[in-house]
């Protein structure tokens, strides 16, 4: 009984320590986000409306790369308990080059969807604003790539601090960009939305080139270097990395997808129904990114122990990870319920806006234990490699059901902006009891063969 709870106690303290870096990034992450939404919704709610339309619609672009990027922890989390300097080396060096294959992709069809901006039924007003804001997005897609092959070949190897302090001194920069070219500050042009492109993209450029500078020199990762750089470019361990990757990446795009075309249908509404769901979307997320950071550690626990050839611990693993996040899922249902309209008031004084954003909390907090869920059993699923059922769950999920959803709830039934938000409900609990089943599903099968 005491060995148990030693290992269940061992296993929670790894979740912890794996998870808490990632978290403190994600924080990071979500900081800068409030940061640019606040200071662009101070600007102009056009401007904020605006912002709405190109981060939902670029959500999909940067979680296809980023997900196809999560196809290497599995990867390199087997590999590192192997002991396998060689492998891991390889991994790095062709992910790189299988990432940016796929970015320069994704940065073709975003460049089709610019031209054809007047067709997707936006307000006239806020084109002029969202045209160059777009055009800086697609310049941002190959930097976060190659970032995000970086940080997810370091989670792979339990060294998940590094892209931790990056990640918060690019948002660092971020920020304090935001404020000079967004208000004009400094003697600096003011720029508005445009201004906050602009910093985003440099901070974004910071990354890769820290990494970089952090895998040349720092200690934890010069028994690597060699191998990275004896690595050359294999058709076989490409082709592997992509086989793992393009179910991650088409899961993750799909589910995105589901909340972009929601953002178009809030955009059918009207401008105070598009802004609100920006501001509620921003709410949600800070939800998200740490049930995400904790769950992340379930990718990398499961994988270290599907190298051993440990089923049975693979489960443990997920588990206990499980736990952790049902535990902050309850927490941040409780500050969306108390604090929902401070939170919202930080991002405008606008008294409309203000009163429309308060009808979605009831919605989004009734889908927080299904986002909980649905995050953390993905990334089991992930960490076992058997990654193809992730396709069709958010083919299903996200998009059989919770597009048609999002419409027949916010126009037949004409629950408006509140219809699009409950439909959220629908799609992630239904991906949440399909990867588990699938999780299940997997570590039973891998135990009888």
């Amino acid at each position: 009984m005491k060995a148990a709870t030693d290992k269940r106690q061992s296993l929670t303290r790894s979740v912890i320590s794996l998870g808490l870096p990632i978290l403190v990034g994600e924080i990071g992450h979500i900081a800068t986000g409030f940061a640019d939404n606040i200071m662009v919704g101070r600007y102009a709610t056009e401007a904020l409306a605006s912002a709405s339309m190109v981060n939902n619609v670029f959500n999909i672009p940067y979680l296809a790369f980023i997900g196809f990027a999560f196809g290497i922890t599995p990867l390199v989390g087997m590999r590192f308990a192997q002991s396998n300097k060689s492998a891991i080396g390889s991994l790095l060096r062709n992910g790189i080059i299988v990432n940016i294959l796929f970015a320069m992709i994704v940065s073709g069809i975003m460049l089709a969807i610019y031209f054809n901006l007047h067709r997707l039924g936006q307000p006239d007003e806020l084109l002029p604003l969202i045209r160059p804001y777009f055009i800086i997005n697609i310049l941002g897609i190959i930097p976060v790539a190659l970032f995000s092959v970086y940080s997810q070949w370091s989670y792979g190897l339990k060294q998940t601090s590094t892209p931790m302090w990056i990640t918060l001194i690019s948002n660092v920069i971020n920020v304090a960009g935001n404020y000079i070219l967004i208000f004009g500050k400094f003697g600096a042009p003011e720029m508005g939305l445009t201004g906050a492109g602009i910093s985003t993209l440099f901070a974004r450029v910071v990354c890769p080139l820290a990494a970089y500078a952090v895998i040349q020199r720092h200690k934890s990762y010069r028994q690597y270097l060699d191998s990275i750089k004896a690595a050359k470019t294999n058709r076989r361990t490409a082709a592997k990395l992509a086989a793992t990757s393009t179910p991650v990446s088409l899961q993750m795009t799909l589910e995105s997808a589901s909340f972009s075309v929601a953002a178009i249908m809030a955009g059918w509404i009207g401008t105070i129904a598009l802004a609100s769901y920006q501001i509620i979307t921003m709410v949600s997320l800070l939800g998200f990114c740490i049930y995400y950071s904790m769950s992340s550690s379930a990718a990398i626990l499961v994988s270290n122990a599907a190298g051993r050839g440990d089923n049975a611990e693979m489960r443990r693993a997920a588990f206990a990870v499980y736990k952790v996040v049902l535990t902050i899922a309850v927490a941040m249902s409780l500050l969306f319920f108390f604090a929902g309209k401070t939170l919202i008031c930080a991002f405008t004084d606008d008294t409309v806006l203000i009163a429309y954003s308060l009808t979605l909390i009831p919605p989004m907090i009734l889908y927080q234990l299904g986002d909980a869920t649905q995050v953390t059993f993905a990334c089991s699923l992930r960490g076992t490699a058997n990654v193809m059922p992730m396709l069709w769950i958010a083919l299903t999920s996200y998009v059989i059901i919770g597009i048609p959803a999002a419409y027949i709830f916010a126009f037949p039934m004409g629950w408006g902006g509140q219809g699009i938000v409950y439909s959220f409900s629908v799609s992630l609990f239904l991906a949440a009891a399909l990867y588990l089943f699938f999780f299940l599903r997997t570590t039973k099968t891998r135990n009888q063969s």
